[in-house]
C-alpha cells in the first residue's frame, strides 16, 4: 500500500542527519535522481555537492529519488504507485525539473524504469510543455550522451557546479513566461555546457555509418565542457550522514579533482582535466567541524596520493586522532609516512592498480608504475601492519597478447612471494575487468577485445590461481562488459534500440539481433581515425590531433609525462602546442 511505501521513505530520512526538508509550496521543487539504489547513490559525493548547491539558492528544494530495491519496486508496480521523493514523498511527475546523475552505463535501464514507474514518459519527444524537463548530467552525459538523446530534454556537459544555477534560472524564467517547450529548449541550448539534442540531427551514409551531425543554425555548432577553475568556491564534503550506505557514517571530503597522469584508457583523466587541488586549511576546517556521528573521514579524488599536501593532511589527521581512509593510491607515490598514517587510521588493505602485468602493456597505457613500485608498496604495507593487498588489472587492452597474461600471472606470483617474505600472511586480492574503450581517450578508436579471446585470457588467470592459497581472483561478467562497451560508444540508434528493448521487456542483445546487428560485433568495432564520431560535437577542451598523437605514442610504447604548470600539450589550459 502507498502508506507503507511512504513510511519506508520516512524511516530512511529518520536515519539521516543534514537532510533539508522544505514545506511543499515554500520553494520550487527540483527532483534529483540517482538511477541506482540508495545504498550506492548516497555514497556519490557529486550528489552531495549538487544537493547543497541547489538548496543554497533559496528558491529551490532538492528532493532525492533512488531506484527501490527489488521488493519495494515490485510493490510499486503491484499497487501502481509512482516513485516518491525521500524528502516529502511527492510523486516524481509533480516536479518541474528532473535532474539525473548518470555515472554508469549499466544504469541507463534503471533510469527508464524509474521514469516509467513514475508516469513520466521515457521519450523526451512525448513529454509536453507542462510535464517535467529531464536534465541528465554526470560522467556518462559528458563523454557520450547520444544513447540517451531520446530520453533527455537536455544534458549538462562537464562539471555541474558551473552550470546548475544558470540552468535552473533559465528553466524558471521560461516556465514563468509560459514559453513553449520548443522555446524553452532553445533558451537552454544557448547556455554554455548545455546540450539539447533536439537541435542536433545525426546523419548516416548509405552504408549506415555515422557521418556527421546536422546542427540547427539557432544553436552553437559545438558544446563546450564546463569545468570549475576555483574548486574552493564550491562545496567539497558530504551533505548528509547516514549509516545506511556503503560508506557507513563516513564524512567524504574531496581533496582534489582531475588527474594529470595521462593514462590512455581513462576517460576521467581526459574529461576532468586539469588537475586541481583544494586548499589544505579549508579542508582541515571542514573536517574539524564535521558532524559528531562521523565514524571515519574519506579522502576522495581521482588520484588522492597526488594531492600536493597529502602528507600534511594525513599527518594532521593522525595527530588529531581522526580516523580516515583514502579512495585511491598510486604505488609510485607511497612512502613510510603516508603508509603508516593509513595504518594508524585502521586501514588493513593496501590497494594499488598496476592495470597491466607486463612492462610492454604498462608502457602502452602510460601507467608509469613499475613492478618495483608495487613491491615497495607491499613492504611498506607489511611494515605498517596492513595484512591484505589488492591489485587492479585489466584484460583486453590494445596490443595485448597471451604472453602479456602470462607475465601478469608471473607478476602476481612474485607479489605473493614478496608478501610471504615480508611475513605477511594476509590475502592477495586480484580484481580483473575487461578493458572498455571510452570516448575522448586515445583508445576511443580501439575495439573491445574479441569475447572469445577475453574468455580464454580470464580462464588463464583463474586456472593459474585456482589452487593457490591466499590469492583471490575477482572478475566481472563479460556480458556486462559487452553491453557497457556498446553503450559507451553508441549513437542514437543504440539509444532507440535500448528504448525498444525496455518497452518490450527484452534484452538489448535480442532487439539488436532483430535489426540484423550482433551486439558482440558492435562492441568489437574499430573506429577509423579521421571518420566522424557520434560525440564529436562536444568540446572537451583538447583537440583530436592531441588524442591521435597519444594513440601513436601508445603504439610505440612511448611515455607521456604528467601535467605540469604552463603545460600546453592538450589545450585545456590554453592553446595547444602539440
Amino acid at each position: 500500500m502507498t502508506w507503507e511505501l511512504k513510511n519506508a521513505l520516512k524511516e530512511i530520512v529518520a536515519r539521516e542527519s543534514g537532510v533539508q526538508v522544505f514545506a511543499p509550496g515554500a520553494r520550487r521543487p527540483v527532483a534529483f535522481i540517482y538511477p541506482n539504489t540508495y545504498h550506492l547513490g548516497m555514497s556519490n559525493l557529486g550528489l552531495h555537492i549538487l544537493y547543497q548547491l541547489i538548496n543554497s539558492r533559496g528558491d529551490s528544494a532538492c528532493e532525492r529519488f533512488f531506484l527501490p530495491d527489488s521488493k519495494l519496486l515490485a510493490e510499486h508496480k503491484r499497487t501502481k504507485t509512482p516513485l516518491l521523493s525521500l524528502e516529502t514523498q511527492r510523486p516524481l511527475a509533480d516536479f518541474e525539473v528532473i535532474c539525473v546523475m548518470m555515472s554508469f552505463e549499466m544504469d541507463y535501464t534503471n533510469l527508464l524504469t524509474m521514469l516509467a514507474q513514475s508516469n513520466v514518459k521515457p521519450e523526451a519527444a512525448a513529454r509536453g510543455a507542462k510535464e517535467p524537463l529531464v536534465i541528465i548530467g554526470g560522467p556518462c552525459a559528458t563523454f557520450n550522451p547520444e544513447p540517451l538523446a531520446g530520453v533527455a530534454d537536455a544534458f549538462v556537459i562537464g562539471e555541474g557546479e558551473e552550470t546548475v544555477n544558470k540552468l535552473l534560472d533559465a528553466v524558471y524564467e521560461a516556465r514563468d513566461k509560459g514559453l513553449s517547450k520548443e522555446d524553452t529548449l532553445l533558451e537552454l541550448a544557448q547556455l554554455s555546457g548545455i546540450y539539447v539534442p533536439r537541435f542536433y540531427e545525426p546523419q548516416y551514409d548509405a552504408g549506415g555509418m555515422f557521418c556527421g551531425m546536422q546542427v540547427s543554425t539557432q544553436v552553437p555548432a559545438s558544446v563546450k565542457r564546463q569545468w570549475v577553475r576555483e574548486l574552493d568556491n564550491y562545496p567539497q564534503t558530504s551533505a548528509i550522514m547516514t549509516d545506511a550506505t556503503e560508506f557507513e557514517n563516513m564524512y567524504i571530503v574531496e581533496v582534489a579533482r582531475g588527474c594529470g597522469r595521462h593514462c590512455r584508457f581513462c576517460m576521467a583523466g581526459y574529461c576532468f582535466r586539469k588537475p586541481r587541488a583544494r586548499d589544505l586549511e579549508l579542508l582541515l576546517a571542514k573536517i574539524r567541524n564535521r558532524p559528531p556521528q562521523t565514524k571515519k573521514v574519506g579522502l576522495m579524488g581521482a588520484a588522492v596520493s597526488d594531492y600536493p599536501y597529502i602528507k600534511e593532511l594525513t599527518q594532521t589527521l593522525v595527530d588529531e586522532q581522526v580516523p580516515f581512509t583514502v579512495a585511491s593510491l598510486r604505488a609510485d607515490t607511497l612512502d613510510v609516512e603516508l603508509t603508516q598514517a593509513l595504518a594508524a587510521s585502521g586501514q588493513r588493505t593496501m590497494t594499488v592498480a598496476p592495470e597491466a602485468g607486463s612492462v610492454k602493456m604498462r608502457n602502452i597505457i602510460n601507467k608509469g608504475i613499475t613492478e618495483e613500485h608495487v613491491f615497495n608498496a607491499i613492504e611498506l604495507a607489511a611494515a605498517a601492519g596492513m595484512k591484505n593487498i589488492k591489485l587492479y588489472y585489466m584484460l583486453g587492452l590494445p596490443g595485448e597478447a597471451d604472453s602479456d597474461i602470462e607475465e601478469m600471472i608471473a607478476m602476481i606470483g612474485r607479489v605473493r612471494e614478496k608478501m610471504d617474505a615480508a611475513l605477511n600472511k594476509g590475502d592477495l586480492i586480484i580484481s580483473v575487468n575487461g578493458f572498455i574503450p571510452k570516448p575522448f581517450t586515445p583508445f576511443q578508436w580501439s575495439p573491445l577485445c574479441d569475447v572469445k579471446t577475453l574468455k580464454r585470457r580470464f580462464k588463464m588467470l583463474e586456472t593459474a590461481f585456482k589452487k593457490a592459497k591466499h590469492i583471490q581472483v575477482q572478475t566481472e561478467s563479460l556480458k556486462e562488459t559487452v553491453l557497457q562497451a556498446v553503450l559507451a560508444r553508441g549513437d542514437r540508434r543504440i539509444g532507440a534500440a535500448l528504448l525498444e528493448a525496455f518497452r518490450r521487456e527484452m534484452p538489448l542483445k535480442q532487439v539488436l539481433k532483430e535489426q540484423g546487428l550482433d551486439i558482440e560485433e558492435l562492441a568489437a568495432a574499430a573506429y577509423e581515425i579521421g571518420r566522424p564520431l557520434p560525440w564529436q560535437h562536444l568540446d572537451m577542451g583538447f583537440t583530436e590531433a592531441y588524442l591521435i598523437i597519444e594513440w601513436q605514442k601508445a603504439q610505440r610504447e612511448e611515455f607521456t609525462p604528467m601535467c605540469f604548470d604552463l603545460c600546453r600539450r592538450c589545450g585545456v589550459c590554453g592553446e595547444a602546442q602539440v
